[in-house]
């Protein structure tokens, strides 16, 4: 089990490193901040799944509890428990529900599992009765995702049965499919569903808007709010300025700069051909640190670019597994050398327009960034 307050990453030294993963714990809980601001006097959580979607549970979550957020929503159990080796106090919901066989698991850990099923509901009921204990759940409702979550017609019948329940419903959910499309009429259909079946559940807290629902949908702002990527510094909403502060930089070390000519080719496939006599930085992480292959660049497709000596440069060739090259004949000769860092993400190359070049979005490129960088954070 993570002592509190330390990762579950090892711990590499920049030298010894793919390259160098900076998180600004400053900017992650001024977002939280911004977040709870915006959802005025609803209670703003905190979802930190997917190893705080990258960037690393145990900081992230410890940095966001000092903030005053004490309710957490992970993905699995094991995140839980390493959750709550970090917060002993925190209320923390599993999101993924109660699997067969594990609610011994949540009452010793103190969890509070979403359930969406009937089966789940049914084995989390009779082992509150056996427990001698009203154990808390969040109840999810689909109104649209098709995901996990009960039908109106099961919502319907169990609230029929709030009286009988051993278990106590501490929160009542759902998940709205398309927020990041403010007006997308598919929107008002959810949150007209869910305040019809919320309100079959009375006293029971509500909980439906994620990020994109706190910043485009005031309406879906009920009791409690869930921000996930924008957290994190992603765009919650497909159009307008994002106000989140950026949280993530990645630095990768270069390996080698070397002379190519003019129709060299660079990287597998013989993709890419240089158009003129220049300059290429290799440098030591690819696809296998989250550098997706599709960022590269072609002869018919400029790929993504990277900030060599205070200038962007276009990678050029495939990503490798380990290695991706930039062109650098823009920056003068002495102003690049072996030792140095390409920066792929910072301040002015955000997680979106790296998504972007992939054909992805922001949680995909934040969720992949492997374990082989050094990590340094600061603020929080």
């Amino acid at each position: 089990m993570n002592a509190p307050g330390k990762s579950s990453h090892t711990v590499l030294r920049p030298e010894e490193a793919a390259g160098v993963l900076t998180v600004d714990l400053g900017a992650l809980t001024a977002n939280w901040r911004e977040l709870k601001k915006r959802a005025a006097s609803a209670l703003c959580s905190a979802v930190v799944k997917a190893d705080a979607y990258g960037i690393g549970l145990e900081r992230a979550s410890a940095a966001l509890a000092e903030a005053g957020c004490d309710i957490f929503f992970v993905a699995l159990v094991d995140e839980a428990r390493r959750l709550r080796a970090t917060l002993p106090t925190a209320t923390i919901y599993v999101l993924n529900g109660l699997a067969p066989g594990t609610a011994a698991e949540f009452r010793k850990l103190r969890l509070e599992p979403v359930l969406g099923s009937w089966p789940e509901i049914d084995e989390w009921d009779a082992f509150a009765a056996s427990s001698g204990e009203a154990l808390p759940a969040a109840i999810h409702i689909d109104t649209g995702m098709t995901r996990h979550g009960l039908s109106r017609e099961d919502a319907t019948a169990l609230a029929e049965r709030m009286r009988l329940l051993n278990f106590r419903p501490s929160l009542v959910m759902s998940h709205l499919a398309c927020a990041d499309e403010p007006t997308n009429p598919m929107n008002a259909r959810q949150i007209g569903e869910f305040r019809a079946l919320a309100s079959l559940f009375p006293g029971v807290p509500a909980s439906l808007a994620n990020s994109a629902g706190i910043l485009g949908q005031t309406d879906a702002i009920f009791d409690l709010v869930r921000p996930g990527i924008s957290l994190y510094g992603g765009r919650a909403l497909l159009a307008g300025d994002n106000a989140m502060q950026p949280v993530v930089r990645v630095d990768i070390r270069i390996v080698q700069v070397r002379k190519a000519k003019k129709g060299d080719a660079v990287g597998y496939g013989a993709q890419h051909h240089l158009t003129q006599d220049g300059r290429v930085a290799i440098c030591g992480a690819g696809y296998a640190d989250g550098i997706f292959r599709a960022v590269g660049g072609s002869d018919t497709r400029a790929g993504a670019e990277a900030i060599v000596a205070g200038q962007r440069c276009p990678l050029v060739g495939r990503i490798s597994m380990d290695f991706f090259a930039v062109d650098v004949s823009a920056v003068p000769d002495d102003a690049v050398k072996r030792g140095d860092y390409a920066t792929i993400l910072n301040e002015e190359i955000g997680i979106d327009e790296l998504a972007a070049h992939a054909g992805t979005i922001g949680y995909e490129v934040l969720t992949a960034l492997g374990r082989r960088y050094a990590r340094i954070y600061r603020g929080g």
